[in-house]
This record gives structure tokens, sequence and C-alpha cells, in this order.
């Protein structure tokens, strides 16, 4: 298969606009930005369409796509029942970075959900993205579109590393906005509950609708995931990955003497810092993510970071945490996932 890939940063141009949604309408794959990171979409009402993502990712069967739309009277076909928490959080955030977990309607087939009876929907806040999803037909299954396990794309350049020649189309909107994927809200089942941390944070949510909850998942306990990304490895990089907890100048110190250690065994360490930390380290490949200053920019860069470390000859990665006030819960989430889960404390 040959990938063609349209340049949109300049602006839209609808007759690429139309042609990428009949890819869609005709069962294709098409990648496009949005406001969090690249889709990798296909017609969520076509069983056979959804599964081609699946085998182009390279992801499991039973991990849910989110269903995304572009107007709000769109989600009447797709649920089966639309509680009042979410016509107050869509009047609030949509369109915006929050998917809804809500019970589907029988027109959604199990190869879109990952065979369950709810569905994640969301509405994206991106011109291009929501003008494909009216061209394309309406309703558009999307994850991140990668292959499976391996960093989120931020860039259309992303999207043709792992993807090129294996789906129809590439829209290039340049680089996202946010840089983490959608936050995830259950909202099926009593209090509502967060399943995936992002933007749009639990205060946020509690705001409009009062209590809200962490799904047992997000705090390590073995449940059946429901929403994408809950279950297995994510946003890997090639090179082990550790995250040094502690206080600055504590992870700062520890970090400095695994990557010296690192070199004299041999190796070739990376280091994430910040814009503020990124002087201090003495050896090793030393990359900043951004500045704690402004948090947006820890988000923006968190995977083209872990991609960079991927095209040199790193062999582990030392990366300092980020507890920022917003998006703290979210970035340290795909961070963990990214990690492993392997942590090291900045003083034994």
């Amino acid at each position: 298969m040959h990938t063609v890939t349209e340049d949109l940063r300049s602006g839209m141009d609808q007759a690429v606009i139309d042609r990428a949604g009949e890819i869609l309408r005709r069962g294709g794959l098409v990648a496009f930005p949005t406001e969090t990171v690249y889709g990798l979409g296909a017609d969520a009402l076509d069983a056979q369409a959804a599964a081609k993502i699946y085998a182009a990712k390279g992801r499991p069967s039973d991990n849910p796509l989110i269903i995304h739309i572009a107007d709000w009277e769109a989600i009447g076909r797709i649920v089966s029942e639309i509680p009042e928490n979410a016509e107050k959080l869509a009047r609030a955030f949509w369109p915006g970075p929050l998917t809804m977990i809500l019970p589907k309607s029988d027109i959604v087939p199990l190869t879109t959900t990952g065979g369950l009876s709810t569905v994640a929907v969301r509405m994206p806040d991106h011109e291009i993205a929501r003008a494909l999803i009216r061209a394309g037909g309406g309703y558009i299954a999307a994850p991140s579109a990668n292959t499976s396990g391996r960093p989120s794309p931020t860039k259309a350049a992303h999207v043709a590393e792992d993807l090129d020649g294996v789906i129809d189309m590439i829209l290039d909107g340049g680089d996202v906005q946010i840089g983490l994927e959608s936050t995830i809200v259950d909202l099926t089942d009593g209090t509502p509950v967060i399943l995936r941390p992002g933007y749009i944070n639990q205060e946020m949510l509690e705001k409009v609708i009062g209590s809200v909850g962490v799904d047992a998942a997000l705090l390590g306990e073995n449940v059946r995931p429901k929403a994408p990304g809950m279950k297995y490895r994510h946003y890997a990089p090639k090179a082990e990955l550790f995250i040094v907890e502690g206080t600055r100048d504590q992870v700062r110190e520890r970090i400095d003497a695994l990557a010296e250690k690192a070199v004299r065994e041999g190796k070739k360490p990376g280091i994430i810092g910040t814009d503020e930390s990124k002087d201090y380290y003495t050896c090793g490949m030393v990359k900043s993510i951004g500045t704690r200053t402004d948090e947006i920019t820890i988000s923006q860069h968190l995977y083209s970071i872990l991609r960079e470390f991927d095209h040199s000859d790193i062999s582990v990665i030392y990366s300092e945490s980020f507890e920022t006030p917003h998006m703290g819960q979210a970035i340290m989430n795909r961070l963990f996932k990214a990690a492993g889960h392997q942590v090291i404390k900045g003083q034994e």
C-alpha cells in the first residue's frame, strides 16, 4: 500500500478532506491531527474497517477504540442512554480533550468497543479532525496513529515513521497542541470515574458534576480495563527507561550518579530533564522536555523526546519526575507506563 501525505499546515483544503472522507467511507484508514495526539481513523460503524485499525497498529482486539464525533446531535445514534452528567460535561468541555464512556447502542459493532457493551465517545477540538469526521460519515473510530506500545504521535512525521505503507493517507496538520491523550471518564455506573487522566483533570470535572472517582486500575489494582490504554504497556521507547523520584536536588544528584555509572559500564545514557535542570548534568545525552513554569510544554514534548532517543544509540534513559499542578497526574501516568513502572528513589 502507498500512503499519501497531504500537507494542511497552512490551512484547510476541503478537496483534500473530501478525498480523505471518501477513503473512510470505503473502509480505509486515514491518520489525522487532533488537539491531543494524531489519531488513526476508520469508520466506527463498519466492523471490518475498525478491524483494520487493530491490524495496522498491531493492537490487541480487546483494547476498545474511541468514537470521534463532530456534532452533539450525533451521539444519539451510538449510545442507548445519555445521562444528565454527560450533557453537563459536553456543555463544559466539548469540543475538547474529554472522552466519555456510555452504554452503547446496537448500531456500534463490538469490534469497535473491544467486545464491551459500553462505547467511548469524544468530540475533538481541531478543525481538521471535525471536518474529516463529517466527510467520513460522522463516526470515526480513532486510537493514536502509532504502532501499538510505541510513543504516541504528536506530529505527522511520527505517524509516517510507524505506519507508512500500512495506511491510506496522513493529514499533516502540524504539531499538536496538548500532546497527551484525552481524559476518559466512565459515566455508566453510579459515581463518575476517571479511567485515564488527561488535560481535563479531576478538579475540573468535579466543578461541573460533583464527586468524581479514580479507577482502581490507575491505582495499580488488577481489574478488567474499560478504556483504551489501561491494560497494555504503552508509550515505550526502545531503551530501558527509569523514573527518578525525590526532591529536585535528590533527583538531579541521583540521575547524574546513575548516568556516570552507566558510562563506566560502557553504556550510553539518556537523561530527560527540564530547561531549569539540563545544564546540571555532566554526562550522557541530555534532553529538555520543557519548562516547569509552563507544564503544557512538558506534555507537548514527552512523546517526541522518547522517539528522539529511539533514533540514537542510547541504551538506558533516566527521567526526572514531573508532579506539576494541573497535568501532573496525566504526565506521570504516561511516563510510568513508558517505564514499565520502573522507579528509582532519589535518595537511598
